[in-house]
């Protein structure tokens, strides 16, 4: 007894019936631009010369903002003690330097280089991964020349 499947030409079969060919070694690859990885690992490494750019105008940048934030937090703080009816505290004879007061950013630059090295590490392993397997080897075959 012959199953339906077997009267019907592979042609007219569902995509999905039909089992995918293995590339065969040699063959063309597709162009490296093509792979959603290697745009990734582009982007990543762009991201990371432009923070490296960057570096010297953001400390400036950052040290600003900060002491904004510093100041804000001091002032709120101070709205807090008069409405709760507590003694005023003067905030210009408790200013101190900034660099005094908060030695250290609040948000270092160096924690978005680490996610765009991260990245660009994990895309870079992944466009490695995809070529070796559209090469049709494995990984292990692909680092083994001689074997």
């Amino acid at each position: 007894m012959t199953s339906e499947s077997d009267d019907v030409p592979p042609a007219a079969r569902p995509a999905a019936a039909v089992p995918a060919a293995a590339p065969e070694p040699g063959a063309a690859l597709p162009p490296l631009t093509d792979s959603g990885w290697f745009w990734g690992l582009a982007f990543a490494l762009v991201s990371l010369v432009g923070i490296g750019l960057i570096a010297p105008k953001f400390d400036v940048r950052q040290r600003q903002i900060e002491g904004r934030f510093l100041g804000r937090q001091k002032a709120a703080i101070e709205r807090q003690r008069r409405a709760a009816g507590l003694e005023p505290e003067d905030l210009a004879d408790a200013a101190r330097d900034r660099d005094e007061a908060q030695p250290g950013r609040i948000v270092p630059l160096w924690t978005l280089a680490g996610a765009a090295l991260v990245a660009a590490a994990g895309c870079g392993a992944m466009l490695a991964r995809e070529r070796t397997a559209l090469a049709g080897r494995s990984p292990t075959e692909a680092r083994a020349p001689g074997r």
